[in-house]
């Protein structure tokens, strides 16, 4: 991912001197268990633990002639350790390091999403507190629908970060698997109990069956959380845009003093973090397909998934980072403007009461589809010559003669719609 869209904690994680560090660790970690085992000398171990370390150009050097990633860092780490390196990797194969590592290096990233997404649902969660009661019109297929608070937008956005932990959580642990096995899985040349040691040194299980390689159903499940995390992001991210639109203005970006908004027009103030974080969710969801596909292997193992990982891998976790951090400046930040909230419930003139007043009709003894007609017909009033709706009730007879005056005006109380948001808050924020 490009350094633009990257934050050093994350992409660090990528870096070969992190990868390395963990080939190096997995292949001492082997070979103390080895020791124990009496397969190679103690001795041995004492000087691969003290000696053990590579040259990340000498590796890429080395790869450049023998076109293998794995021979190049044992024979960096050879040079390092002298004679006795000759009993790393024993009985070992090229997986065992490479989707070890993987693993690692995923539940490190899953580690660090799992505290940006805290640092977001704190933000949401002080915002929802702050707006509980900032009444706003609610909109269905883009059209005003009923009342609704600014809060319960918020309570909805952290909710579904809520369940966006869960998953992540549930992601990292499957992720969290080791294999150390050898050629085809069988552990022909190395016993089980070494890639018991190293998963547990590691923090990881050990796979049940590896065959050569993790299954990849583990990878495609961490992937495609990564993608929900994203799309609930950009959930979030479209409903401030349509929010700051000129014509709607309830909440905006905050805007700093010395920001420019257009290189031709002085005036804008545009939702640059909400459509880059949009763009970003696109970038994330793509890597699902390519995750999904390296399921299916052949036989014991292929390395069709491997080219796909080392892009993925970093990209996925690197830009959702990024993203979810820029998500947490957004919603801190945002501006909301309650009075324009008001002034967009009453743009319609009372037609947000008009479920209430049909279904105290049917509570009067009107029929459902008499008291949608006659409702309706007042409400098309509205739209069609700007009338007002609460006055066009009062004015017709058959309203009137069911319902009564003050019954009709008794229905246009904005607190009927809101009486149970502190409910949905205790579901949601518990207390």
């Amino acid at each position: 991912m490009i350094p633009r869209y990257s934050r050093p904690e994350m992409a660090a994680i990528w870096e070969p001197e992190n990868k390395f560090r963990i080939w190096l660790e997995i292949e001492t970690r082997a070979c103390e268990k080895q020791a124990e085992l009496g397969v190679i000398p103690k001795e041995a171990v004492e000087v691969i633990r003290a000696k053990g370390n590579f040259d990340i150009e000498r590796i890429d050097a080395i790869e450049a002639e023998v076109k293998h990633d794995v021979i190049a860092f044992l024979t960096s780490v050879a040079e390092f350790v002298g004679p006795e390196a000759r009993f790393i990797h024993q009985g070992m194969t090229s997986s065992d390091v490479l989707d070890t590592c993987l693993s690692i290096q995923l539940t490190q990233a899953a580690d660090k999403l799992l505290v940006d997404l805290d640092e977001v649902l704190a933000s949401i969660r002080e915002r929802a507190m702050e707006h509980k009661d900032t009444v706003c019109i609610g909109r269905s297929h883009g059209i005003h629908a009923e009342p609704v608070t600014f809060g319960l937008k918020l309570a909805g956005w952290y909710a579904e970060m809520e369940r966006n932990r869960c998953r992540l959580k549930a992601a990292r642990m499957n992720i969290a698997t080791g294999a150390i096995s050898g050629a085809v899985g069988t552990f022909a040349n190395i016993d089980p109990v070494v890639e018991e040691y190293v998963c547990e040194k590691l923090g990881l299980m050990p796979e049940p069956v590896s065959t050569q390689v993790i299954p990849r159903d583990r990878h495609a499940e961490y992937f495609c959380t990564l993608a929900v995390i994203a799309s609930s992001m950009e959930r979030i991210a479209v409903e401030i845009r349509h929010l700051q639109r000129t014509e709607v203005l309830e909440a905006e970006e905050f805007f700093s003093k010395r920001q420019k908004g257009s290189s031709a027009m002085p005036h804008k103030r545009n939702p640059i973090l909400s459509e880059n974080l949009t763009g970003l969710a696109r970038l994330v969801r793509g890597y699902c397909i390519p995750a999904l596909e390296n399921v299916a292997l052949w036989h014991e193992r292929d390395i069709s998934h491997s080219s796909v990982e080392r892009n993925i891998g970093p990209d996925a976790t690197v830009t959702l980072d990024f993203a979810l951090g820029r998500l947490n400046g957004l919603i801190k930040n945002l501006v909301v403007y309650p009075q324009n909230m008001e002034r967009n419930l009453n743009q319609m003139r009372g037609l947000v009461f008009s479920q209430k007043i049909m279904l105290d009709l049917t509570q009067a003894g009107v029929s459902r589809e008499d008291a949608y007609r006659m409702v309706q017909r007042n409400a098309m009033k509205v739209w069609e010559q700007g009338k007002d709706f609460l006055t066009e009730l009062l004015a017709d007879q058959d309203v009137v003669s069911a319902l009564g005056e003050e019954k009709i005006r008794e229905s246009f109380d904005l607190n009927y719609h809101l009486k149970h948001v502190d409910t949905i808050y205790r579901r949601v924020f518990g207390g």
